[in-house]
């Protein structure tokens, strides 16, 4: 039986438009970050929200044995958890009481005292550096700020896959690597399955284990980032001239030398 998540014949159409077009991809593996890349446009963040079971898609959408597609969107979201790139900024509510308010939502607390639940939140913002936010109201914080509750709050929900829409996208670069560092660790430690959308290359080639680029709805590349992330690959996807480069630490770095000429 494969492990991770899986994507089978995926088919999402915008009125006229199809989006992805049978597209199979997968698996995601478990324990492991896994990014989805590609110019704008290319069907990242629809293919991230078919696998949520979000909008009318069509195909079948697997996590280990189970057919994810096949249940409710109730009991499909305590299993895969998707997060938009920033919650809505408008919710009254201080972040303890948002992230206690998920929690009890999918009822991942059972049996637990309100003050261990609490402590148990507590410890989830300070694993983020923001528990200092705790007492904040939702609507008084900013972008960045939204968008660290809100990866406390998907964690904190205990799911069995963590789809992100570009989390790192309003978060200065401290905290990108941060939160990247946290995404790794807790990923492997609960051994869940961690799909994000991303536009860095450079964070996705140190710091992810397996990438999917798409390029107008189709699969360019599929695997490690090494394999994946190569000068072919971005002049075909992002027709552009690049280099992948080794560091003085050793670690691969991407150099962009220009556009690809048009007849490439």
């Amino acid at each position: 039986m494969m492990d991770g998540l899986f994507a089978e014949h995926v088919t999402v159409r915008y009125g006229r438009r199809t989006v992805l077009d049978d597209l199979t991809v997968g698996p995601f593996p478990t324990g492991r970050v896994s990014a989805l890349l590609g110019p704008n446009g290319s069907g990242k963040s629809t293919l991230l929200r078919a696998m949520a079971g979000l909008g009318e898609a069509t195909g079948r959408i697997m996590l280990g044995p189970d057919e994810l597609s096949r249940m409710s969107l109730a009991q499909r979201t305590r299993r895969c958890l998707y997060l938009p790139q920033t919650l809505p900024a408008t919710v009254h509510l201080q972040v303890l009481e948002s992230l206690l308010a998920a929690r009890n939502a999918t009822g991942v607390m059972p049996g637990v005292s309100g003050g261990d639940e609490i402590d148990a939140t507590l410890r989830m913002l300070d694993i983020f550096g923001i528990a200092d936010l705790a007492m904040r109201y939702m609507d008084e914080l900013s972008g960045g700020q939204r968008q660290l509750v809100g990866l406390a709050q998907a964690l904190g929900r205990h799911p069995d896959a963590l789809l992100l829409d570009e989390p790192l996208s309003a978060l200065d670069l401290h905290h990108q690597f941060a939160v990247m560092e946290v995404l790794r660790r807790e990923t492997e430690r609960r051994n869940i399955v961690t799909v994000m959308v991303l536009h860095d290359l450079n964070i996705a080639v140190r710091m992810t284990d397996y990438d999917v680029i798409l390029r107008a709805g189709k699969i360019i590349a599929a695997g490690a980032p090494c394999d994946v992330i190569t000068p072919d690959t971005l002049r075909q996807t992002y027709d552009i001239v690049a280099r992948v480069e080794t560091c003085s630490r050793g670690l691969p770095h991407i150099m962009v030398d220009g556009l690809a000429p048009a007849n490439h």
